[in-house]
Parts: C-alpha cells; structure tokens; sequence
C-alpha cells in the first residue's frame, strides 16, 4: 500500500480550507467515535447508536427522517441552489464479538466495533458537519445514510424499501462509501467494476435411517454422503467456473450425531458462497443443487438442498472511482490512492445502492502508526485496532466528493 509520509505538494484554495477545517473538527469527531465504539450496539435497532447521531446531527438544519423497521437516520442538505443529490453512506451497527483490544474506551457488552463502523459513522457526520458549513456553494442535495444492519442484516435494502433513493425528491446521481481496514492510515484504495463479491448460503440435509455405529450395514448412514458432497462442491468450483472470474465456496458447517456411536438419521452442511457476477453465481446454484441432490439419490437418501441469495457484488462505477482518484489527488497528492490489484471476496450491502445508483466504495488504511499492516490484526477480530485520526481524512473526502460531484 502507499507510503502517506510521501512528501507531496500542498492544496492551496478550496482544498486546503476543507482540511483545515475537518482538522478542526476531527478532536470533536473522536469523541464520537470513542463514545460509539464503547458501547456498540448489533443488528437493525441500534436506539442509542441513533440518539446519538440525532445529537451530534443537531442544529445543521437538515430534513431529518428515521426508520420505521429499524433505527435508521436520513438527512437531507438543501444546497444553496437547485442541482442534482448525492448520497453519502456510513453504516452503524457492530459485530457479536467481545473485544480484546485493551483500550481504555474498548467495549464490555459482548459486541464490539470490529469492522469499523464506529469511524464510519463520525466520518459521515464530520462531512454533514463541513458540507453544512458550505451550502451556500452546493448546487444540489446531500443524502446522509445512517444505516444499521450491515452486517448480514441488509439494512441497507430496508432502507431503500423505505424510501431512501427518493429522500432528496431526485433519485441521486452518485453514492459514495468509505470502509476502513487494515493499512498505513490514510491511504485510498479501491478499483473499478467489482470490488467485492457476493454473499450467499446453501445448505443441504440428508436423511436415511440411524442406528447404532456398530452395524452401519443394517441402516442408512447420511455422513458418507456428507464427506462426499464436501469434496464434490470443492471440485465443482474448479471446474464448472471460470478461473477468470473469481469465485468462493467454503463449506463452514457439518451435522450430523452428537454421540460417538449413534449414526445420526440426518445429517448436513452449510456453505458461504462468493462470486463477481451473477453469471458465475446462476452457475454455482444450479451445479451445487444438481450435486447434492445426485449424491442424495445415489446413496438413497432424502434429500433437502437450499441455495438462498444474501447480498449481490458490490460493483463501482469506473467514472465515479476516476472522481474518487482526482479527488484524493487533490487533497492529499496523487500518491495517497492506488488501484486494488482484484477485488476482494468480502460483501457489502452498499452493493444494493450501487445496482441503482452509480458510485464507489472505497477502502481506506486505518493501521495505527508503528504496526505492521500486514501483521497487525484484520476486520472482524477481537484484536483489531484503528487509529481514529484518519477521520479527518474520511470526512474531509466526503465532502470533497461531494462538493466537486455537484459542481
């Protein structure tokens, strides 16, 4: 990842106005994040996530909207004349993960702030905050997404069910994430096309006729079928998808008796599935389903297959990350942003505003100094640290966006 000590030329107008003011206001920032980040809250109804939102959104004149099937916040920001909108995007909710981190602000109620969220959160308020203090310049609308349930919960689909695209009154031109990870902070990563797979599941049961593990030739024993169903969806991957076009499928999950010599009537597995495209990922059903069902048959079993349909790719649009470029350019030097060499097999359900709207999602390196990025813990760890000073970055790119997307 780029060096950010790279000495680069200093913005001047505009641009260095906009960092010294997200330098102001990045102590106020931590607080928040410091305040999120001790006491996190899992799922689609994160009430005092939301209070305190509501609060540090206060007194910035915004049309402010909240979720009916969860604690979601919409604000609107009339710009100072007509124009197009623009929508920003900071997800709320944490994971069901006890933290051991250490720090002095970490979490003791079981869940824990370990995809970042937290900073995701005060960054997008920090943006509201300089975008507010500019709206006389804006020629259009800023949409402010507050969304829970990121973390397999699709809040971001509730969301648009409950009108979100349409909070402004014009369906928004451009959509723009920042996710922090693992990284010298403050460093810009993402690429055009897909950035991140899809999420999807699939379960098979067998069923047959248990008995007792000394006689396996008087019942039907599901667990063979199992093993050979394990290693059969493995071969599938290698060969009925492309190898240029990147797919996943782990089997994570196996069932079967709980006793050492009972032989369990039903038995089973589940599966996280990934891919890029759906082309790849109708493949993966139809041959996970057709496999499973043929092992079925052939060791005279019942049998239950389910292939069910999470998140889709998360897709940028390859003008908005050009704009995503220049933008950092123009903050911070052209070397604080590099291309991902492929995308990840991670999902995200900012992928739902990306089927509507034009836009990018882009990683950002939140590694506190002197920890190796490459050694040092990843999302979704009990151990992983980030350096909330990256926040004044976040939110002065937000804005950045923003204001040159509307301009």
């Amino acid at each position: 990842m780029t060096d950010t000590s790279t000495t680069a030329p200093a913005p001047t107008g505009p641009a260095a106005a906009l960092l010294d003011d997200a330098a102001r206001l990045l102590p106020t920032l931590q607080v928040l994040r410091r305040a999120l980040h001790a006491d996190p809250e899992t799922g689609l109804v994160l009430p005092r996530t939301q209070a305190a939102v509501l609060e540090a959104l206060a007194g910035l004149d915004l049309e402010i909207s909240t979720g009916t099937a969860t604690t979601s916040v919409v604000a609107v920001l009339r710009g100072g004349r007509p124009g197009p909108t623009v929508l920003l995007r900071g997800d709320m909710d944490a994971l069901p993960l006890a933290e051991q981190t250490g720090l002095d602000y970490a979490a003791t109620n079981g869940a824990m702030h370990a995809c970042g969220h937290d900073l995701h959160t005060a960054g997008l308020v920090g943006a509201a905050h300089l975008l507010a203090a500019r709206r006389d310049s804006l020629a259009g609308d800023v949409v402010f997404m507050f969304q829970p349930g990121e973390e397999s919960w699709g809040g971001a689909a509730i969301m648009i069910d409950e009108g979100l695209l349409e909070a402004s009154g014009s369906l928004p031109v451009a959509a723009y994430a920042l996710h922090v990870g693992p990284g010298v902070r403050g460093a810009f990563q993402s690429r055009p096309g897909p950035v991140m797979a899809s999420s999807n599941s699939f379960y098979t049961t067998y069923r047959g006729d248990g008995g007792h593990g000394s006689t396996p030739w008087k019942v039907l024993d599901p667990v063979p079928a199992v093993a050979e169903l394990t290693l059969a969806l493995s071969a599938m991957v290698a060969r009925r998808t492309s190898a240029f076009d990147p797919s996943v499928l782990s089997v994570t999950m196996l069932h079967g008796s709980e006793t050492r010599n009972v032989i369990a009537e039903t038995a089973g597995l589940g599966a996280t599935v990934r891919a890029h495209s759906d082309e790849t990922l109708d493949t993966m059903e139809r041959e996970a389903l057709r496999i499973a069902r043929g092992i079925g048959d052939a060791h005279g079993l019942e049998t239950e297959a389910d292939f069910s349909r999470h998140y889709p790719p998360t897709v940028n649009d390859a003008a908005e990350i050009e704009r995503v470029e220049d933008a950092v350019g123009d903050l911070f030097g052209a070397g604080r942003y590099s291309e991902m060499p492929h995308p990840m097999m991670g999902s995200e359900d900012f992928s739902f505003v990306l089927q509507r709207v034009p836009g990018a999602f882009v990683m950002v390196g939140a590694s506190p100094d002197g920890i190796d990025p490459e050694q040092c813990a990843s999302n979704h760890s009990p151990h992983v640290l980030f350096d909330d000073a990256v926040l004044a970055d976040m939110a002065a790119l937000l804005t950045h966006l923003a204001v040159t997307r509307l301009g």
